[in-house]
């Protein structure tokens, strides 16, 4: 079994590829809208310096992860094992861009300097990244797979999902013709002459969009204008050490604004890694937690001192890859795609011609697969521990709206308490937003291990969850805004005075086992949940 030789490429392979390769490619061009309209950097550093590096980093990332996948399919005998989905982080390129990048180039006024505060920023975070590696195994073993996986489906709904079915519905003669043709093939059995429905999904799509500009409907917001723009960009430009610049950055102008983000972001990218491969493990690939945490930041580096502002991370929607056919060939395929579009100035081109409306569906697919996973994978008695783990990222995701339409729509980037005050009289609760949404992945998980726990009335464990939780939140690891001592001291003894309830109830409770769910749901049914008297 073990001296089987894997197949670098099978025919589902291409079903993945379109649909990962499509994924990277909306990325690649929300990261250049970020660089080119937000921090309004030029066209030479962003096309010639920061995407030749993006572009390095992510080829790196995904060949290392296809041949991890190889490994794995020679060491098990498997022909189905699916390489792990890997590239730039999605919310850290918002974060890093709008937190760390923007401030520092609006005060200097140099987008040289935004851009050496990211390389620092992500020079620290991958050293996080590389200690926390060791960590998450003992983490992985201790926390409930709803806990994990509830946590991850709440990003999938949130920040994975929502934005392209808005997106869907505001072009829905191309986006939602799409989202049908991509349910039809991937749900619904339906072959399109061996053709992958993602690139049957993506051909409509740009057929619709470019078709109505003759009926002067233009959907899609495609252009002849914008098309021959998009040209000016080519040309060959590869990634040069910048080392010099990220040390210079090591300084505490920068740091005071790093630091309060670094950390807990470090974290974040610690448990949504872990989160990625207990779905991949629940999808049947088992990989090594900590050497996926290891290569993530090493990678990171990497691509770093070569003049990359952005974290590389394991993607969440390992599980639709596999779904799709994908194997091994896809992420490596990937990889070499990306380096031709980031080295040879085609990425603009690409922009310029797909309607990013057309790709939108195959994200939202991804979604709904990694957010149906939560309660497919665990104990059906732990379904409302998931629900409680997603909340969190309800939460963040919907301060970060009204955030944004603030900032959008009357320059407002800072929230008073009078205004906090004015939104809850008409029903929205910002405060209570931030302190639930902030360290939402964290948030989730802990909440998630403590409902699990209670559920199956293991309440020593569920007591050890609640202290952890009132350790991340003393520190502004969650339910805070910055890092520090002493974040939100009422947070803090809540979970403190739950911790300690917890332990009294051990004495009077019975313990249930996963053996047992029929007889722990009819106790439960038979008592309105309240305690079985020991």
């Amino acid at each position: 079994m073990e001296n089987a030789k894997p197949k670098l490429w099978v025919p589902g392979d291409w079903n993945a590829f379109f649909g990962f390769g499509t994924n990277i490619l909306v990325n690649l061009l929300t990261l250049t809208g970020l660089l080119r309209f937000v921090l309004q950097m030029p066209a030479d550093l962003v096309f010639k310096r920061i995407l030749p590096a993006a572009g390095l980093m992510m080829c790196m990332s995904t060949v290392y992860y296809a041949s991890l996948a190889y490994r794995l399919a020679k060491k098990t005998g498997r022909t189905d094992v699916c390489a792990l989905p890997s590239g730039i982080s999605v919310p850290h390129m918002f974060i890093v861009t709008l937190v760390i990048m923007l401030p520092v180039k609006i005060v200097t006024g140099d987008p040289m300097k935004g851009w050496q505060a990211g390389l620092t920023w992500v020079f620290i975070q991958s050293f996080v990244l590389m200690a926390g590696g060791y960590v998450a195994p003992l983490i992985r073993r201790i926390t409930p797979k709803a806990a994990l996986l509830g946590a991850l489906a709440g990003v999938s709904i949130t920040f994975i999902s929502m934005k392209p079915a808005l997106e869907m519905f505001m072009t829905p003669m191309v986006g939602v013709v799409c989202f049908a043709i991509i349910l039809i093939g991937w749900f619904g059995g339906v072959k399109y002459g061996g053709i992958p429905a993602g690139l049957v999904a993506i051909a409509a799509g740009t057929i619709i969009a470019w078709g109505s500009n003759l009926f002067g409907l233009h959907f899609g917001g495609m252009s002849g204008e914008a098309l021959k723009a998009s040209f000016q960009t080519f040309g060959f430009a590869v990634p040069h050490p910048v080392i010099g610049l990220v040390l210079g950055g090591l300084h505490w102008s920068f740091l005071k604004t790093i630091l309060v983000t670094a950390i807990p972001f470090g974290i974040y990218d610690l448990v949504e890694a872990m989160d990625n491969v207990v779905s991949a493990s629940a999808a049947g690939d088992e990989y090594p937690t900590t050497r996926v945490l290891t290569a993530d930041g090493v990678i990171s580096l990497i691509g770093c001192l070569m003049g990359n502002p952005y974290i590389n991370a394991v993607y969440i929607g390992h599980p639709g890859w596999k779904a799709m056919g994908g194997r091994i060939g896809y992420s490596a395929a990937t990889g070499l795609m990306v380096i031709i579009l980031s080295w040879f100035g085609v990425i603009s081109l690409m922009t310029a011609f797909i309607p990013v409306v057309a790709i939108s569906p195959i994200l939202l697919y991804i979604g709904m697969l990694i957010g149906s996973q939560a309660f497919q994978e665990s104990p059906h008695r732990h379904a409302p521990a998931i629900v409680v783990a997603l909340i969190p990222s309800l939460a963040a995701w919907a301060k970060l709206q009204i955030d944004n339409s603030l900032g959008a729509v009357s320059g407002i980037h800072h929230v008073t308490p009078d205004m906090i005050a004015a939104m809850q009289q008409v029903g929205i609760f910002y405060h209570g937003l931030s302190i639930l949404g902030g360290g939402s992945i964290l948030a989730g998980v802990v909440l998630g291990a403590m409902t699990t726990f209670i559920i199956d009335r293991d309440f020593s464990k569920a007591s050890g969850f609640a202290a952890a939780g009132a350790l991340l939140t003393f520190f502004g690891l969650m339910h805070g805004e910055e890092v520090g001592a002493f974040e939100n001291a009422p947070v803090v003894i809540a979970y403190l005075v739950v911790s300690g309830f917890l332990l009294a109830c051990r004495r009077f409770a019975v313990a249930a086992t996963a053996s047992a769910p029929a007889k722990v749901r009819a106790e439960h049914s038979a008592e309105g949940g309240i305690l079985e008297a020991s």
